[in-house]
């Protein structure tokens, strides 16, 4: 871990010294981080790749700003979160009018016991985008990439404990929203 710190140091300065290659190389070496974290923001593959590039073009363009404090991988990790929620907030109603006819497609043609773990993890990314992006985010944060809520607050910029209530209200909304599909469900049947 030492040894890629070090890499990193010395690829930072090297990059603010105008050596495209070290970049280059930053990008490689987080590149795949950055895409498995981008699968949480959406399942498009052409839209992960646009988000990869827009954290690697704000991780450039904030360079300067990096402290060294910390690991650099965390630091492009809040970037990274910081560009996906916006995607979210832009996206958000577009994506709800057609998550909502999938999802009653889905409501009406599925069986959950009848699902592989691919449609159910799809039928849970739909009901996610149910919820207001900022509650999303924050179930994303915990639940699917397993970050602790002192993690979720230094991220975010909140207090740890505005972090358990905004995660508790968000797991109220998710659990009505099961309610009402299974309800929906019910009367499909």
């Amino acid at each position: 871990m030492r040894e890629l710190e070090d890499h990193d140091t010395e690829d930072i300065r090297a990059t603010l010294n105008g050596d495209k290659t070290a970049y280059a190389n930053i990008v490689g070496r987080y590149q795949k981080y950055v895409f498995a974290q981008m699968r949480n923001f959406t399942r498009n593959y052409a839209e992960q790749e646009e988000l990869v590039q827009e954290v690697f073009v704000e991780v450039f363009k904030s360079l300067r700003k990096f402290r060294n404090d910390a690991p650099l991988l965390h630091w492009i990790r809040k970037i990274a979160t910081r560009v996906g929620y916006h995607f979210w907030k832009k996206k958000k109603r577009q994506e709800n009018l057609r998550m909502a006819i999938e999802q009653q497609k889905l409501d009406c043609e599925t069986n959950p016991d009848d699902m592989s773990p691919s449609e159910a993890g799809e039928r849970l990314h739909n009901i996610l985008a149910k919820l207001p992006p900022e509650e999303r985010l924050i179930l994303t944060m915990l639940y699917l990439e397993d970050s602790s809520i002192l993690e979720v607050a230094e991220i975010m910029g909140w207090s740890p404990n505005n972090v358990r209530v905004k995660a508790h209200r968000a797991r109220m909304k998710l659990k009505q929203i099961f309610e009402e599909n299974l309800t929906g469900e019910d009367k499909n049947e």
